[in-house]
């Protein structure tokens, strides 16, 4: 399971990079003789270019001089010059890969390079951050340079008109965050009219910071959920359920994972108090639901600190903040589990509408690339999901930053306590400092020590990301102290202040090491940018979250043998170890979740590509009468064979349900002669019934309010199919971890029964959609009688 957590080679080699210095040399040949073009003929390059690509040239064959003609027009226009090492960073990007380059080495500007080049294909380019701010300035200073060679620019935030969102989708080159796009392409998807969708094909995307957008963002899907009406009564009758059930003997729980299953005395006990045979069956997935709902709602949620009750409604408290957090539910059913177990009014359910996996919404794009300071770590994930290497960049300058080992204590206490200590003894001198934390709640931990020692200092837990971005950017000023949390203000750079070189730098303190490697690495990039000189420096206790969660058993053996000065600090060199291989597993198992999600998202997904291109061409009027007979014909097909399954006895053939579900259609009724034994030979019976009723639907072919009504009728059928069907793979989901007895792979399950879910709704789809406009069609044929 962690096989891809052994170490690799952790830099990329010169060989390697040779190719793309090669291609370096050829640009800067160029740069004097596009220095003495005039602006005109500098943005004429474009339309060269552009003319170039038209008459067969590739963009391999145009790199040279398209990176030339960014790189002269951005010292025009910004007055900054591409170092070799940005234009290798541009190369990797064009190639769809991923440039890990460290803080500091201007990634930003990196990102005009290939995003000229992609974008002279005409097909648009999506240039991703991590949030509106970076986006925006981005869209700000390198679209400068864009406009500048006569390329439009956009910016996709949330909020927008959708006018202004098909602009800005329709612009050369598109600024935005990550999950804006992936919820526009949901959105797009519950459009009424083809008119109303703002996206356009997907061509070529850059992502910065592409390891907190495809693994760090990757672990929850993006949801559009709508309020549907919940069933209270089965919401009461779980909550008393759950009252009477007792851990461990009717249901276990995790208090590290927070899954949460019955037991088979559980199950029995739901079986016997609804009355129902086998709670594993696909009728008994809502109920399920319902009831394990119930059970999370009593042992993950406790009142006045989770939620408080207050004015007959359920609240929701902020764990970091202390705060209500106004007009916020929890979804698929949860916070009416805990309002049934308060017994206060139930409230209408959140329930998904439209979801995607980041990996799947990525995976849309046929080329995409991203820059990052780390991604080595997860180069094998990345390369699996979504096909990207990570080629690491040279730094234009010698890094300078000395990384000092761990130092480690054995209690949470003594580490604050040194933290302070540390911090007051570079404080003396003026070195600026940096401490990171993994939350909100531990960097007040840690202010209320420096506090003790009288420290001045800035805890960065700003409400507003400008804020962030501000206090984090004027952390490298001298005599500075800034607590902050270790993603807070990514993607800024800490400029060192007049004099702090001479004192060593920007000194990083991190007070706990994150579950993965990359982040901890992210803290000490802060340090030592572009040369600068800086150190970092771990200050850890075994009593840290990450050893608590996940090495209780590894931490107590440790503490048998372990020894420790008079401060509280671990002699024991194998602490380091421990740490080590604590993190590997943790990342371990963060892999293997976005595995598994992935595996259950990718069975959605197939479906979803049929309902999406169903609803595509329903919008389009894509031959609709076509598709009407296609449906009647495969309607009537499963009508028969579904009630006669050939491997029953004929005697056990559902003769009245296929009689009904086809006269249901039928203009002339049929009966069906029971004696048959063949559904082959059924089915021809009824041809001369579906022929007659094909001639009508192909009589409205030129029906203009005919051709109108179809897609009003189909569309509205089509969404509240989706709605319900991803509603029971979520409670078939839920249900399928406790089949592991039944000796099968869960997720086997989870992909059969999906598939005979899908295939029963869409059977359903088709026979309500061909049922409707068949009796349009009749009531339209009475009233033309009647004229």
């Amino acid at each position: 399971m962690f096989s891809m957590f052994t170490r690799k080679k952790e830099q990329t080699s010169a060989r390697e990079l040779k190719k793309y210095y090669k291609i370096v040399d050829q640009i800067n040949k160029l740069e004097a003789n596009f220095s003495t073009l005039t602006d005109e003929e500098l943005q004429h390059m474009t339309i060269i270019f552009k003319d170039r690509l038209e008459k067969g040239e590739t963009v391999q064959q145009i790199i040279p001089e398209a990176f030339a003609v960014v790189r002269e027009a951005s010292k025009r226009v910004l007055n900054m010059r591409h170092f070799d090492v940005q234009l290798i960073g541009g190369l990797v990007l064009t190639e769809g890969n991923i440039a890990e380059m460290p803080t500091g080495e201007g990634k930003t500007l990196v990102a005009s390079l290939p995003s000229y080049v992609r974008a002279l294909e005409g097909k648009g380019v999506h240039v991703i951050t991590v949030n509106d701010y970076l986006a925006k300035r981005d869209f700000d200073l390198i679209g400068q340079i864009h406009r500048f060679l006569g390329l439009t620019v956009g910016l996709n935030v949330p909020m927008m008109e959708p006018d202004a969102k098909k602009r800005a989708y329709n612009a050369d080159i598109t600024y935005g965050v990550g999950t804006e796009f992936g919820f526009d392409y949901l959105r797009d998807n519950m459009a009424h009219s083809i008119a109303d969708k703002v996206q356009r094909p997907y061509h070529f995307a850059i992502i910065d910071e592409v390891d907190s957008v495809l693994i760090d963002e990757a672990k929850t899907p993006l949801i559009i959920a709508g309020k549907m009406a919940a069933n209270e009564e089965l919401h009461r009758i779980a909550a008393l359920l759950a009252k009477r059930f007792k851990q461990d003997e009717h249901y276990e729980f995790d208090d590290e994972t927070k899954a949460t299953s019955l037991t088979d005395k559980g199950i029995e006990m739901v079986e016997a108090a609804f009355n129902v045979d086998n709670l594993y069956d696909l009728e008994h997935q809502t109920l399920y639901h319902y009831v394990i709902q119930a059970v999370r709602a009593h042992v993950m949620f406790k009142r006045d600190v989770d939620y408080i009750v207050r004015d007959d409604k359920v609240e929701l408290v902020d764990m970091f903040t202390g705060r209500i957090m106004e007009g916020r539910s929890l979804s698929d059913g949860l916070h009416q589990a805990i309002e049934a177990k308060e017994g206060v009014t139930i409230t209408e359910e959140n329930k998904a509408q439209a979801q995607i996996t980041i990996q799947n919404y990525f995976r849309m794009y046929p080329n995409l690339s991203g820059m990052t300071g780390t991604a080595k770590t997860q180069e094998q994930e990345i390369r699996d999901v979504y096909g990207m290497g990570v080629i690491q960049i040279p730094t234009n300058r010698p890094r300078r930053r000395i990384d000092q080992q761990d130092i480690v204590f054995n209690t949470i206490e003594a580490k604050y306590e040194f933290v302070a200590q540390e911090a007051l003894r570079r404080h003396e001198n003026g070195q600026p400092i940096l401490i990171g934390t993994t939350s909100i709640l531990q960097s007040e931990a840690v202010s209320k020590y420096l506090k003790k020692y009288s420290l001045q200092h800035q805890v960065l837990n700003a409400k507003t990301v400008e804020q962030e971005v501000e206090l984090i950017s004027e952390a490298g000023q001298k005599g500075r102290i800034t607590v902050a949390t270790n993603m807070a203000g990514r993607g800024t750079d800490i400029v060192l202040g007049e004099g702090v070189e001479e004192l060593g730098g920007l000194y990083v303190i991190g007070t706990e090491k994150h579950e993965s490697r990359r982040v901890d690495n992210q803290l000490r990039g802060r340090s030592g940018r572009q040369g600068d000189l800086g150190e970092s420096q771990f200050i850890l206790s075994i009593e840290d979250d990450m050893f608590k969660r996940f090495a209780k058993d590894e931490v107590e053996k440790f503490t048998k043998k372990m020894t420790v000065n008079e401060i509280g600090r671990i002699n024991n060199k194998e602490v380091r170890e421990l740490i080590d291989r604590t993190q590997r597993i943790v990342e371990g198992a963060h892999f293997s979740m976005r595995e598994y999600n992935l595996k259950l998202d990718d069975v959605i997904n197939d479906q979803r590509g049929v309902i999406y291109s169903l609803r595509d061409s329903v919008l389009r009027h894509e031959d609709l009468i076509g598709m009407l007979k296609k449906m009647l014909e495969e309607t009537v097909d499963f009508a028969v064979r579904d009630n006669a399954p050939e491997e029953l006895d004929v005697t056990q053939w559902n003769w009245d349900k296929m009689e009904r579900t086809i006269n249901s259609l039928f203009l002339t009724p049929v009966t069906i002669d029971r004696q048959e034994s063949k559904v082959s030979r059924i089915l021809a019976s009824l041809q001369p019934q579906i022929d007659e009723l094909k001639q009508m639907i192909d009589s409205y072919e030129e029906n203009e309010q005919m051709m109108n009504v179809i897609p009003q009728v189909m569309l509205p059928f089509i969404d509240r199919m989706w709605v319900k069907h991803l509603e029971q793979m979520a409670h078939l989901k839920e249900g399928i971890g406790l089949r592991h007895y039944q000796q099968e792979d869960p997720m086997r399950i989870y992909q059969r029964e999906g598939l005979e879910l899908f295939g029963k709704n869409f059977q359903e789809l088709r026979r309500s959609i061909v049922e409707e406009l068949v009796i349009f069609m009749k009531s339209l044929q009475l009233q033309e009688e009647e004229v």
